[in-house]
């Protein structure tokens, strides 16, 4: 299959990144369905869809006059003039009038050209989906995962279909973040290989390729250390999240401290990586103690931006 064979794209999962990942595809003009669990996972991805909808919209607007407002994934820079961003929000109301979501297997996958893989963080969760999925799917179908940690090889058989089957990870907040991690296995064809490539740019993102398997990829190879160690200085007592958050910016010049990110990861997909660690089920260790605080901001619905409240309250 080429690249002008992909027309049909599904993205299993709605939560922060698989409905950017939608969205972001369907801005640029594939025709995209979102498959989500239940009734109620649809319910929460809605929101999502809709604040996308309003960012796209207003990046756009403020592109017109602030060249700090610009955003990769919503045109190329030689592009940007005020009538310009003015033509492309018609294709985000397009994108967002488009978004299918929908809860049945059959619907969402009988006849997608590419799926991209956005479930929860989890080895059991992934197997029993890709099982089930493999029964849906037409015999050309690509398949992608987004897993942030977890190796394609590590399911490759449960696809049924290991030659089309490997890793395309994003980075949060897409279209201003423009990075797609494209990572085969040892089984992955060529041919897949260079499709999800060619994929990740006529989406606008970069297409970054991982030459071999390696947990994390590029940038989770060195973002979730660094998440990890300012988890661990909160856990301990030995600082805020405001001041490690300064201590970082004023430190590094960086825009964002690491428990801002972890709000716009979000705090499950923080947790369902800690878990992980075999020593977060050991009472008294650090990870125990991340794992412990980070649970008891979920039960709180302390999810993160898109919740209203993480480590900081967006709700105003």
């Amino acid at each position: 299959m080429d690249i002008k064979d992909v027309k049909r794209v599904t993205v299993a999962g709605g939560g922060v990144l698989g409905s950017q990942i939608a969205f972001q595809t369907a801005y640029r003009g594939y025709d995209v369905t979102i498959w989500l669990r239940s009734q109620g996972s649809i319910e929460r991805c809605q929101p999502k869809i809709d604040r996308l909808r309003k960012i796209y919209l207003d990046t756009l607007e403020a592109m017109k006059t602030d060249p700090s407002a610009y955003a990769y994934g919503l045109c190329a820079p030689e592009e940007v003039t005020p009538e310009r961003c003015e033509e492309l929000k018609a294709d985000v109301e397009r994108a967002y009038g488009s978004l299918r979501l929908t809860t049945d297997w059959d619907e969402a996958f009988g006849d997608a050209d590419l799926v991209i893989e956005a479930v929860a963080e989890d080895p059991a969760q992934k197997t029993a989906f890709y099982t089930e999925l493999a029964k849906h799917l037409p015999e050309r179908t690509v398949v992608a995962t987004n897993s942030s940690t977890l190796l394609p090889s590590q399911f490759a058989e449960a696809t049924g279909r290991p030659d089309r089957y490997l890793a395309l990870h994003f980075a949060n907040e897409i279209w201003k973040n423009p990075s797609g991690e494209v990572m085969g296995h040892e089984g992955t064809s060529k041919e897949s290989f260079d499709l999800v490539v060619a994929f990740t740019s006529s989406i606008r993102m970069v297409p970054l390729k991982v030459l071999r398997e390696q947990p994390g990829y590029l940038l989770n190879s060195m973002l979730v250390p660094f998440l990890s160690a300012a988890e661990g200085l909160w856990a301990g007592g030995v600082g805020s999240p405001e001041d490690i958050d300064l201590a970082w910016k004023l430190g590094t010049g960086a825009p964002a401290g690491p428990f801002r990110i972890l709000d716009i990861v979000g705090l499950t997909t923080a947790y369902n990586i800690g878990i992980m660690d075999p020593r977060a089920k050991q009472e008294g260790t650090v990870q125990n103690r991340i794992t412990t605080l980070l649970k008891e901001k979920i039960d709180k619905g302390e999810t993160g931006v898109n919740a209203g409240k993480g480590f900081y309250d967006y709700s105003k």
